[in-house]
């Protein structure tokens, strides 16, 4: 920019400039032989990263890219908080309210039923003229924004509907919506009401190059069917709002966010609108639900700090930290308190928030910016050359589904480690949960990074709780198609390697995986899925022929008429000669 100041090359005189061929010759020295290129990183993004980054590097860049300026004075703690269907949302308000008196900026609300949410309330408990308030929603926004206009008052926040990433069947009705709202909202400045739904792609397991391109995809979209009549392509653009999800991976989030602002600002060139709204685009981040889990959840503490902090070095202007134990507990004081605090020790006692771009000038933070810059827009071309968004979500989803599954087999395979779930676990650890009510939960989310994995240590669980009061039943857990690989693989992993290439081969991956638990042992097994449907119809004395029957995830009979079933509808099972199933589940535990 051109009222930016120039910067003002720093130098340590009394030090001597080392050169990258210097750099080069020390690594080469203390690989003792070994080939230096072992140290390169091939990402699942698709990237090659280097064991270093030097000077050159913003060389090949055409020098240091400009600073990205914050247009707000500081990011916000905003929390989040779900109400769900039904409820005119005074509780989570309530709670909201007190987040604010304790160091919390704003509130995020999560509306299963906007019609039903309680504006009025809401304002008699929140200064909605200061606070920062979200909504996110699947429907009802225009009816939303007009009684939030009939308070009288001047709103900041944001709102998100995006029937787009949603896949909302109605598509122009919505967008009719979005165009209701933008108009209801014009004199609104801090209000956003076009929100971009990126964390939905970030909770299932989109790579960071999915995510910048899907995101992009989306906004484009926008830009080219919301203006009508009085609406313009540029205010379209100043009513975006962009609500990303943040994973562990410390260093590409980071670069992410900055991905991101800069490709918008590309985006916004080919529609014609000053790229300067680049840097106002408002960005909430909050912690992905992907990368949580039930095992060791303590570990989950440190993943939303380290996710957090990746978001405000990447420039969010507001930030969400989850709940350490948000999957099987339900909101407390306690866990809600922590959740709120986390950003207020890294803005109050850490001082992030005292500088603009962090990461700027970075070596390695530039190139990988740069990157997946690159990536991100390749992929958006793709997308767009398919005919963009909502036409080509057949392939968005087919790239997104490609990607969890790759995530899947890493964890399963020991790949990707997930501290406590798959490496490092805690052999003593007990549950403050039931983990069969948890898995027999419709609010139990299946779709994240290890569920596979908690599945089958939570089955395990339940075996030796059985088996220690020796209850005389018997329960069969569903693992489900798409955990079949993943399950094997952390299976095979417990066994000597020559014990695994027929085990590998003996499981079709077009069949379900099933752990059966007696009171005297546990099997897995796999079955197709008329078998499985059959079963289930007989240990729930449902008629064998009723076609509505939804098998629940986990069954539960008496131990002679669960085997009998299991005889007669020909599940198959893994065996494995001289290792007992208590041997196998003991390493699984990490007895062993």
């Amino acid at each position: 920019m051109a009222d930016s100041p120039s910067s003002t090359p720093v130098s340590f005189s009394e030090f001597e400039a080392v050169t990258t061929t210097q750099w080069q010759e020390r690594i080469r020295r203390d690989l003792k032989g070994q080939d230096p290129a072992t140290l390169t990183w091939n990402t699942p993004d698709g990237l090659t990263l280097e064991p270093f980054y030097h000077r050159e590097a913003l060389d090949s860049l055409g020098g240091a890219p400009t600073p990205l300026v914050r247009t707000a004075s500081a990011w916000r703690n905003v929390p989040t908080y779900t109400v769900p269907s039904g409820d005119r949302g005074h509780a989570a308000i309530s709670r909201a309210a007190e987040g604010l008196r304790r160091g919390a900026d704003g509130a995020h609300f999560l509306l299963s039923n906007a019609a039903a949410f309680d504006v009025g309330y809401l304002h008699q408990q929140m200064p909605l003229h200061s606070a920062y308030v979200g909504y996110s929603m699947r429907s009802g926004l225009g009816e939303l924004v007009q009684r939030l206009q009939e308070l009288e008052l001047t709103p900041r926040g944001f709102v998100v509907l995006d029937p787009i990433t949603c896949h909302a069947p109605d598509m122009s009705a919505q967008f009719g919506e979005l165009r209701k709202a933008m108009l209801l909202a014009q004199g609104w400045p801090e209000m956003h009401v076009v929100g971009i739904n990126s964390a939905y792609y970030a909770d299932r397991g989109a790579t960071i190059t999915q995510q910048i391109a899907f995101a992009l995809a989306t906004a484009a979209t926008y830009l080219s069917e919301l203006p009508k009549d009085e609406l313009t392509v540029e205010m379209v653009a100043r009513s975006l709002h962009l609500h990303v999800g943040i994973n562990p991976n410390y260093f590409f989030e980071i670069a992410k966010l900055r991905a991101l602002r800069r490709l918008f600002a590309t985006l916004l060139q080919a529609y014609g609108v000053p790229t300067e709204l680049a840097q106002e685009l408002p960005i909430f981040a909050s912690t992905s639900s992907w990368s949580q889990t039930t095992l060791d959840p303590h570990t989950n503490l440190l993943r939303v700090t380290t996710e957090a902090m990746s978001a405000v070095l990447g420039g969010a202007t507001a930030v969400s930290v989850g709940r350490f134990d948000s999957l099987f507990h339900e909101s407390s004081e306690f866990s809600e308190r922590l959740a709120r605090n986390l950003p207020i020790l890294l803005r109050e006692e850490a001082y992030m928030g005292r500088v603009q771009d962090p990461a700027a000038g970075s070596y390695y933070l530039e190139t990988l910016t740069d990157q997946l810059s690159h990536q991100a827009w390749t992929l958006f071309q793709k997308i767009e050359a398919e005919g963009g968004l909502p036409g080509a979500t057949g392939l968005v989803l087919q790239e997104l589904h490609a990607s969890a599954q790759a995530q899947f087999r890493r964890i399963a395979n020991g790949e990707q480690v997930v501290v406590g779930t798959n490496k490092f676990q805690n052999p003593n650890e007990q549950f403050d949960y039931n983990p069969k009510r948890l898995l027999r939960s419709r609010e139990f989310d299946s779709t994240r990074a290890t569920y596979p994995t908690e599945v089958l240590r939570l089955a395990t669980a339940m075996h030796f709780d059985r088996r220690e009061r020796k209850k005389k039943r018997a329960a069969l857990v569903l693992l489900g198609a798409h955990t079949n690989q993943h399950i094997l693989e952390s299976f095979l992993e417990t066994l000597p390697r020559m014990e695994r290439p027929e085990l590998r081969d003996a499981h079709p991956e077009s069949t379900l995986s099933v752990l059966f638990s007696s009171a005297e042992e546990a099997t897995l097994m796999y079955a197709t899925p008329e078998q499985f449907g059959r079963l289930a119809r007989a240990i729930s004395h449902v008629p064998i022929d009723e076609p509505n029957f939804l098998p629940p995830a986990l069954l539960t009979a008496d131990l002679p008429t669960m085997q009998e079933a299991i005889r007669v509808f020909g599940f198959k099972e893994f065996t494995v000669q001289g290792y007992s199933t208590e041997d196998v589940l003991a390493r699984l535990q990490g007895k062993k």
